[in-house]
């Protein structure tokens, strides 16, 4: 590819990871080097085995654990830190055609990197690399550099029923 594009995938609704992994998944049976930087999450969902499966898919977990139902800590902030360094490598090392962010608008929204870090790093990427970023609360400023936004919006979810995540679904 001479040029890549960012998209942005965001709002409410369940499918922006998914849709991120299905990009993932037809870049990789393309011959095409992906690599998925997961913010936030250390827990082990079902998508991080993938690697078993599809040799040019590399996966990074960039966080210990979901703090969405308690404050992050200072630990949760140096994961955040760390992943944007192993991100920014793998925007402009040469040997990725495909960067997936999963959940890097989470990290920015809860002040686990700044929107100034975030920028800096994808202006150091290769102008050839595809880049995804996922989750909720896509702040304007990513939302205006990004080339495709789709914003997943919750119609109805199962969820509110009481059905918990499933494995191999939801997570």
């Amino acid at each position: 590819m001479e040029k890549g594009y960012i998209h942005v995938y965001t709002g409410n609704g369940k499918g922006k990871t998914t849709a991120a992994f299905g990009l993932a998944l037809r870049a990789a049976c393309a011959g095409k080097k992906v690599y998925i930087g997961q913010f936030v999450k250390g827990m082990k969902y079902s998508e991080v085995e993938v690697e078993k499966y599809i040799p040019n898919i590399e996966i990074h977990q960039l966080g210990r654990s979901c703090f969405i139902r308690r404050d992050p800590t200072d630990e949760d902030i140096r994961l955040a830190k760390e992943g944007l360094e192993l991100c920014t490598k793998a925007l402009s090392n040469g040997k990725n055609d495909v960067v997936i962010l999963d959940e890097l608008n989470i990290a920015l929204y809860f002040k686990l990197v700044t929107l100034q870090e975030v920028l800096d790093m994808l202006s150091k990427r290769k102008p050839s690399v595809e880049v995804v970023i996922t989750g909720r609360y896509a702040p304007e400023e990513i939302i205006d550099i990004a080339d495709l936004v789709t914003e997943m919006k919750e119609i109805k979810h199962y969820y509110k029923d009481g059905v918990e995540a499933r494995e191999g679904i939801e997570r």
